[in-house]
């Protein structure tokens, strides 16, 4: 569900870890504490310890995987056990559900569409401000397209009152001994070739999967997996070996391919909390990014969350 849609006036504070009340400056102090986040994670590197704030956002990445990285994390900073929202009137017109007296709104950014010059990439409001001399076409005639982004309310399920929802009961969303299946049905779509090797046959030592070439047949990379009777396991292991194929499989640099194996662990970790599993890699140890500056840090959240959300898809759009 997850559905975005600004429709409420504002709600007092009351649970959230933090608010946004001043509509004037609303959209400054999202940013704001974003940055400081972001900031905050980059000290934590430095530690060299598990960060428990990066596996929180985690956490929650998982449940809402079509979500951008700053709209999941705005929603970790302000109701961190979230599991489901909506706005005010979609929660009352398609649920039959009611937002509780005194809760707090949940700000994230929703996407404006509208129609857009072509060449300035405005909105015709803000194109008559600027210094844009596109005449070609009238703005009635354009294309709508994204303009940018807007402060938006939403609520949790858990702020809501009403009919039940029975299908949003859980947070699994696969059962483990089908998601193998469902994995290797997905890999063209991901783009990998893949094979289960029998324990007997298996090269690799004690790596239970790999992603070190590509397939003769189709360029692609070749994921190897050794087969075990733990379905569950075998199937967090060809996540995170999809998420290596598609996170630094060409990426030369010594360096940062050891910065994106904390990427891959943190993708396979959403998406095997997506589907249910409770994967092994329950801490994860920043010191690889000590360093980073914080804007390549965002980048590769927003590299994470992207990440995620195409596997998840590609998953179930075959399952």
């Amino acid at each position: 569900m997850s559905t975005i849609q600004s429709d409420t006036p504002e709600q007092s504070s009351q649970q959230s870890t933090c608010t946004f009340d001043d509509s004037d400056s609303r959209d400054d102090e999202m940013r704001e504490r974003l940055d400081s986040w972001v900031e905050d994670l980059v000290d934590l590197t430095n530690e060299a310890q598990a960060s428990e704030q990066f596996q929180e956002w985690l956490d929650v990445q998982s449940k809402f995987h079509d979500y951008s990285a700053r709209n999941t994390l705005l929603i970790k900073l302000q109701c961190p056990e979230a599991t489901r929202v909506a706005g005010y009137n979609t929660w009352k017109d398609e649920f039959d559900r009611y937002v509780q007296s005194g809760e707090s709104a949940i700000w994230i950014w929703a996407p404006i569409i509208t129609k857009k010059c072509p060449e300035c990439g405005n909105s015709p409001s803000y194109h008559e401000n600027t210094e844009c001399e596109y005449d070609e076409t009238e703005p009635e005639e354009w294309q709508r397209g994204l303009v940018g982004f807007r402060p938006t309310s939403v609520f949790d399920v858990s702020q809501t009152e009403g009919e039940p929802l029975p299908g949003l009961e859980t947070e699994a969303h696969g059962d483990p001994d089908g998601l193998v299946e469902d994995l290797l049905d997905a890999t063209d779509e991901i783009g990998v070739d893949t094979r289960i090797v029998a324990p007997r046959e298996w090269e690799h030592g004690s790596a239970r999967g790999v992603c070190q070439r590509r397939s003769v047949t189709s360029a692609n990379p070749m994921v190897e997996a050794v087969d075990r009777d733990n379905r569950a396991a075998l199937a967090s292991t060809l996540i995170h070996e999809f998420a290596h194929a598609d996170l630094h499989f060409d990426v030369d640099d010594e360096m940062e391919r050891s910065k994106r194996e904390v990427e891959a662990e943190a993708v396979a970790y959403v998406v095997s909390r997506h589907f249910g599993l409770d994967p092994d890699n329950s801490a994860f140890y920043l010191e690889t990014w000590d360093g980073d500056a914080p804007e390549t840090l965002q980048d590769r959240l927003n590299r994470i969350s992207s990440t995620a959300a195409d596997l998840i898809d590609a998953v179930e759009g075959d399952s």
